[in-house]
């Protein structure tokens, strides 16, 4: 490779960095002040693309910049008034949860206004051409967007250092009570920051439209690259924003210009998982402290009488299924059983270990992709291949894991992410193992296995012996462990318990849980894709979680079958189904909190 290639890939990383960081500077500063990670970022950015895409057409683009920057920030400002406002002292996972269900609904609303298709922007006038550098074309555009940067960058830190405002800014970011106490109104400073925030996020989605089109799905690949962005230079600090986005922007082009384009969706994700084992608050974040909300089951005892009953109904309903004229109803209840394990498992990382994981999924979609395969490419039996999924399950949750327990809080949800994100990308880009984007096909078990009701069976049998297991380990001497890990990790090292080894145990059990979900979930739909390890899989197992309950142990199951049945009725009978589930997501989430507050 030429120098002259070099220097302008080298140049477009800048400009992808310029573009990134005007995107993680808002997410930065939104959780510095509010302490809210908001997934929804990233359905602002994509609003903004939307917006100027279609203004362009109507007043220009350099008019329809502005206007949809302000569109954009009266939307943020919108949101933080009338919901997150709502939820501030609520535990993270509500929070999450709460701006995920933003996504889903603004996701169909750019459906319904725009369609499914993407649009495509107009060049931006006055920097529509090229400039010779080292003897190649490079867009003047792109040179705009370098300058860009670093002009947003210093106006950020003279508005935080050098301004009344930012001064109030540091000062409740460092101690809220005492800020309160000193008179500054803290609802509006914080709608004030959330308005910023989503101002810049609108920017960066209307600057964005010369260099690629505006489309649904930008929203969560626009918000894995600002997650990282973030992680990486600490949450918090815009400085480390902006030394992290110039990083991962280098980094990335430097990929495509040594010709591992590939490379570019996973590489991203590797250095977050680097930095945050070698400098586990990021490049200049402080360390930051547990996951927020209590974490106390209701202990198991004794099945009542009316509990009993209310088992023994649903065991016999359960036993009876497959003589129902309904087959359909056999295959909802096949998944219904396989996600119930799949909550389960992430309930006991998150309730006994208080650990929030943002990216389950990767064990749930890496046994079923090794069961799969062990099917397909090796020719097992279908016991044989479900036992290649535990133990793919196992083994991932053991190495992410390992990593894992040595962060905590924000830091350790966002590191699972990272990591699930690495084993998606590994699924999606690997097309002669994994099948790349297509998936894998013609994962049907074996002849004895092949009745829906024989398999329904196997599943229910399985799933019920494992939910049963989980249940139990909650009540032996691990779980005792595991929850004084979580109650107190420094109490619990005093009193001779092996903190990490404890927590790095339990990834290992959910994790091989989770890996069997996924190699029988694979084995009931005949097929699987990169979507099996997605964010949204994920998302959908926390959702699971909190629509039980967190604080009981059969809450879990409980919430997997009512979201699976709620999912299914919502997808045939609603075309924007989405925002339906995006709008039952934040009743939930406002109820959760209610009872609790």
């Amino acid at each position: 490779m030429t120098s002259s290639a070099v220097l302008l890939q080298f140049l477009n990383g800048l400009a992808g960095a310029s573009s990134l960081f005007l995107v993680a500077a808002g997410l930065s500063l939104i959780f510095g002040v509010t302490r809210i990670v908001n997934f929804a970022h990233g359905s602002l950015y994509m609003l903004g693309m939307y917006l100027a895409v279609w203004l362009s057409a109507r007043v220009g683009f350099w008019v329809a910049v502005p206007v949809a920057t302000a569109a954009v920030a009266a939307l943020g400002a919108c949101i933080e008034f009338l919901l997150l406002r709502r939820i501030y002292r609520a535990p993270e996972l509500l929070q999450l949860l709460a701006t995920f269900a933003l996504v889903l609904i603004v996701r169909d609303v750019a459906l319904w206004a725009w369609g499914p298709e993407d649009l495509l922007g107009p060049r931006a006038p006055g920097f529509a051409g090229a400039v010779e550098i080292a003897g190649g074309a490079f867009p003047q555009y792109d040179l705009l967007l370098i300058l860009l940067g670093p002009c947003v960058f210093g106006m950020l830190h003279f508005l935080l250092t050098r301004t009344r405002w930012g001064i109030l800014i540091r000062a409740t970011t460092q101690d809220r009570e005492m800020a309160g106490a000193l008179g500054v109104n803290q609802r509006w400073l914080f709608t004030a920051v959330f308005t910023l925030g989503a101002a810049l996020a609108g920017l960066g989605g209307a600057l964005a439209i010369p260099r690629e089109p505006a489309g649904l799905g930008i929203d969560l690949a626009l918000i894995s690259d600002a997650f990282v962005v973030v992680v990486v230079g600490g949450l918090g600090s815009i400085p480390g924003a902006f030394i992290a986005a110039l990083l991962i922007g280098v980094i990335k082009a430097s990929c495509i210009g040594l010709g591992y384009s590939k490379l570019t969706l996973v590489a991203e994700f590797v250095v977050m998982a680097i930095v945050l084992v070698m400098r586990p608050w990021g490049l200049l974040g402080r360390p930051q402290g547990e996951m927020r909300g209590t974490w106390i089951e209701v202990p198991l005892g004794r099945i009542s009488k009316r509990g009993a009953l209310a088992l023994g109904l649903l065991a016999l309903l359960l036993a009876v299924l497959p003589s129902l004229p309904d087959q359909y109803l056999l295959v909802l209840a096949t998944e219904m059983l396989v996600f119930a394990l799949f909550a389960a498992s992430l309930h006991l990382l998150m309730g006994p270990g208080g650990m929030a994981s943002f990216g389950h999924a990767a064990y749930f979609g890496v046994g079923a992709y090794v069961a799969a395969l062990a099917f397909l490419k090796l020719h097992w039996s279908t016991g044989s291949s479900l036992l290649a999924g535990l133990g793919a399950g196992a083994l991932a949750a053991a190495i992410f894991g390992w990593f894992c327990v040595r962060l905590s809080g924000v830091y350790l949800a966002m590191l699972t992410l990272a990591f699930a994100q690495i084993a998606w990308s590994v699924a999606f880009q690997w097309d002669a193992v994994t099948g790349g984007s297509n998936g894998l096909v013609g994962i049907w078990p074996d002849t004895w296995l092949a009745s829906r009701a024989v398999y329904y069976y196997l599943v229910l049998f399985l799933c019920g012996c494992a939910i049963l297991a989980l249940w139990r380990m909650a009540h032996t001497p691990f779980g005792y462990a595991l929850r004084a890990s979580r109650d107190s990790s420094l109490r619990a090292s005093a009193i001779g318990i092996d903190v990490r080894a404890t927590q790095w145990t339990a990834f290992i059990i959910t994790g091989s849980a989770a890996g069997v979900a996924g190699a029988l979930f694979a084995f009931s739909k005949g097929s699987i894709s990169p979507e099996t390890l997605s964010v949204q899989r994920s998302v959908d197992g926390l959702v699971m979680v909190l629509l039980g309950g967190v604080h009981t142990l059969t809450g879990a199951v409980w919430g997997a079958a009512g979201f699976t049945w709620l999912h299914d009725i919502m997808v045939r009978s609603i075309e924007y189904w989405r925002a339906a589930i995006g709008a039952a997501i934040l009743l939930l989430v406002f109820a959760r909190w209610r009872l609790s507050a």
